[in-house]
């Protein structure tokens, strides 16, 4: 169950991210929040909750007010992740089994 968990958390974003891109007033969304494919690119291989976040809450007028405590939130959310997964690894490489 735990690693269904993990796989979730880590394609969740990513797999978001393409149901939105598919629908076209969301291809519509993404294109007019990023110039280029690069930065989205970049963002869903490090920052896929930080990316997937950007888009939902940018707005005509850009990221303004409450929008970077989602943002904040987002990057805490990847930060996490890489911070869970380090754990585990440290965790497992103390564990000498019977």
């Amino acid at each position: 169950m735990c690693c269904f968990f993990a796989t979730l958390f880590f394609f969740g974003p990513r797999l978001a991210f393409l149901i939105y891109w598919l629908v076209p007033a969301g291809r519509l969304r993404i294109f007019a929040t990023f110039n280029t494919w690069v930065w989205p690119f970049l963002g869903l291989v490090f920052l896929p909750w930080t990316t997937l976040m950007y888009v939902i809450v940018y707005g005509f007028n850009g990221i303004v007010g409450f929008d970077w405590v989602w943002l904040g939130l987002a990057f805490l959310a990847d930060i996490s992740a890489y911070g869970a997964g380090a754990a585990r690894r440290r965790d497992a490489s103390f564990y000498t089994g019977p």
